[in-house]
């Protein structure tokens, strides 16, 4: 048994001309919660796919738990729990039949390890309600219960949270992490940049490619070209056009009711103040910030 819970070599998709997926290579331990960031289109889903055996690569090499992916698609499925984008429920169906279906696909019919599944995810009192009735974040839990009721070393979970609020966005997480804890490895896709906050490595993909795959915080350090800085200013719009032809600003945006700024570690924030003055701009406010993972992205995606 390799070391690696997931190891790809070089992996790549092509659709005709187009790459989906472009020479990938990474590793991930057991015992990791690994996101994969990027945005929709950028390859996450297909490198799913392909690692779960369900399209073959074009080109490339990879193992998911030892297994090779082009041989031994169906030992892979049946080690590993996988969540998709569009979570694979019966609506007509309730939530007590809809797991005892999917139970009984991995060959599981103990009605102990079903109903102790069900209390996992917080299910137990909405057991005979039919799916089409239960909200998305109940949705999101009965799914995530057919992924790990026959007990995966390995959870694939693609975008898990879309469209669910922030408050069962962090029950969720606080479930991974409890399966995490106890020997699960967890490959999670997502295009919610504060969400990878959560997970212990993050890579983050932009049109197929692997631009980096580290730490949070690492990432921070290692590829963010200066400092962050929060700038209050008014008029906001105004303010931006002038850092946008400013020399020494590396890259402006508006965040909310205020604007993120990147500077080369070189140049002080009161020469920015001092700049914007020039241009009747008397009333900013400049404080540095964390780095957040959006602002690692935007500048990956600029080189």
């Amino acid at each position: 048994m390799s070391e690696f819970v997931i190891q790809t070599n070089n992996l790549t998709k092509r659709f005709g001309d187009f790459t989906a997926v472009d020479q990938l290579t990474f590793a991930i331990q057991a015992g990791e919660v690994v996101g994969y960031l990027g945005p929709n289109g950028s390859g996450k889903t297909t490198t799913m796919r392909m690692l779960l055996g369900l399209i073959l690569p074009t080109e490339g090499t990879a193992t998911v738990l030892g297994y090779d992916i082009r041989q031994d698609s169906d030992a892979i499925r049946a080690e590993v729990g996988y969540m998709s984008q569009k979570f694979s429920l019966y609506h007509d169906l309730t939530v007590n039949e809809n797991l005892h279906f999917y139970a009984g696909v991995y060959g599981i019919n103990n009605e102990n390890q079903i109903q102790a599944c069900l209390d996992r995810v917080g299910l137990e009192k909405q057991k005979n309600i039919l799916v089409s009735n239960l909200s998305t974040g109940w949705k999101q839990r009965l799914a995530l219960a057919t992924a790990i009721v026959h007990h995966p070393r390995l959870l694939f979970l693609d975008e898990p949270t879309s469209g669910v609020d922030p408050t069962a966005r962090r029950a969720f997480w606080d479930l991974i992490y409890e399966l995490v804890a106890e020997g699960i490895t967890a490959l999670v896709t997502t295009h919610y940049m504060d969400e990878a906050e959560y997970c212990g490595r993050v890579g983050i993909m932009r049109e197929g490619k692997l631009l980096a795959l580290d730490t949070p915080s690492n990432l921070k350090i290692s590829t963010l070209p200066g400092k962050a800085y929060d700038l209050r200013a008014q008029p906001i719009l105004d303010t931006l056009q002038v850092l946008e032809q400013s020399q020494h600003v590396l890259r402006s945006g508006l965040v909310g009711d205020h604007l993120r700024v990147i500077l080369s570690s070189e140049v002080k924030p009161e020469t920015i103040v001092e700049e914007l003055k020039n241009h009747s701009v008397n009333n900013a406010e400049i404080e540095q910030v964390e780095p957040t993972l959006e602002d690692v992205f935007l500048s990956l995606a600029a080189q």
